[in-house]
């Protein structure tokens, strides 16, 4: 019998109240084993918070981080949701609206620095605006910024203390999107962290977010980041994640293409210009990643004999490890400035208005879509 004793319960951190675990550093709730022994026992996110006053990046998956989400509406908060322009459908949190309520949301839209200097800023902005309405979030602001280059942060700042009133600030993004880098800017400009860390746990949200206390006795929220399986960030090998993520500007490559052709991404995914007159694509991908034209008919016997070779990356294991492919086609009509968006991978950008069909092939379950072109 057992009576009398009681179930020894998992440890928790004691700054978040996350579950600990020794096994993944990229989760939340993550201690090394050394560390288990001391008291209190935290996180390695609080300890670096604590003693850094450094954020690290942890991560949730999506009905996790959703029922983190859950009761930001409850409250009085402002939020600043961090997208990657790069890959702005694959990393917009579309059914965060449901969630803030009618709390005020920034939108801070990372990586602007990887667009081509002669972009037009205003356009830009206008785009990211619509884009957002078109996929139901509502804007009090929109912030086009760059954490690698410390651009476009003072504005940021600067909107969160006109906006943020006796308000909480809640920090949310996917995975890979430059959160850790705003957290830290926010830790720096707002937290006096010579005092002990705290964390208030709020009730009606799942533990695992860390509160940094402000100045004025309110918090920073920092939510871990949400893991989208539909982004190539997040299905290849860590080792090709360099080729598929630019680090600088990008270069576009431009490609006339009669109909019945084929550009291969490397062995990550391949687009076929399947029906239409001659025109041109400009895709816009990391420059790491090689690009492979050849003729539509022998798309097939190329990607088979020639995956991990001349088609790479990925190569080896890794290629094996990839889902199977699966084919979306798109007819682009007459008139349209279009990209075909490959979530993670980039965009191409059909040039000419004549209209044509074209059919995109990625592993199954990556998000691609068809939108008003970026640039």
């Amino acid at each position: 019998m057992n009576e009398g004793k009681e179930e020894a319960r998992p440890p928790r951190c004691s700054g978040c109240g996350a579950l600990l675990q020794t096994e993944d550093p990229g989760r939340t709730g993550y201690v090394p084993e050394a560390a288990l022994s001391r008291e209190p026992v935290i996180c390695q996110r609080c300890f670096r918070i604590k003693n850094y006053n450094e954020a690290s990046t942890v991560s949730l998956d999506q009905d996790e981080f959703l029922r983190l989400l859950s009761g930001i509406g409850e409250k009085d908060a402002l939020v600043i949701h961090i997208v990657d322009l790069f890959d702005f459908e694959g990393s917009l949190i579309s059914g965060l609206q449901r969630f803030v309520g009618s709390n005020p949301v920034i939108l801070a839209v990372n990586k602007c620095d990887l667009l081509p200097k002669v972009t037009n800023w205003n356009r830009l902005r206008n785009w990211v605006q619509q884009r957002a309405k078109e996929l139901g979030l509502r804007t009090a602001e929109i912030i086009l910024c760059s954490a690698k280059r410390n651009q476009g942060f003072d504005r940021l700042l600067d909107t969160v203390s006109a906006l943020r009133g006796s308000r909480d600030v809640y920090v949310v993004g996917a995975t890979n999107v430059g959160k850790s880098t705003l957290i830290n800017r926010l830790i720096s400009d707002y937290s006096d962290l010579e005092q002990e860390l705290t964390v208030s746990r709020y009730p009606g949200t799942t533990l695992g977010t860390v509160s940094i206390p402000l100045d004025d006795g309110h918090f920073i929220v920092d939510t871990p980041g949400i893991v989208y399986p539909w982004r190539y960030s997040e299905l290849v090998d860590r080792r090709d994640l360099d080729a598929v993520m630019p680090s600088q500007p990008l270069k576009p490559a431009s490609y006339q293409l009669n109909e019945g052709q084929t550009l291969f991404f490397g062995a990550l995914g391949r687009f076929d210009f399947v029906q239409g007159p001659h025109q041109s694509f400009t895709c816009h991908i990391s420059g790491s990643l090689k690009i492979h034209r050849t003729k539509l008919e022998r798309a097939d016997s190329l990607y088979a004999e020639h995956r991990g070779g001349l088609l790479t990356p990925p190569q080896g294991e890794a290629a094996a490890k990839l889902p199977e492919w699966q084919r979306h086609e798109f007819r682009i009509p007459k008139g349209s400035r279009s990209d075909v968006f490959i979530s993670g991978l980039g965009w191409i950008k059909v040039n000419s208005q004549e209209g044509a069909v074209v059919a995109v092939h990625v592993p199954k379950g990556i998000k691609v879509l068809v939108r008003p072109s970026l640039i």
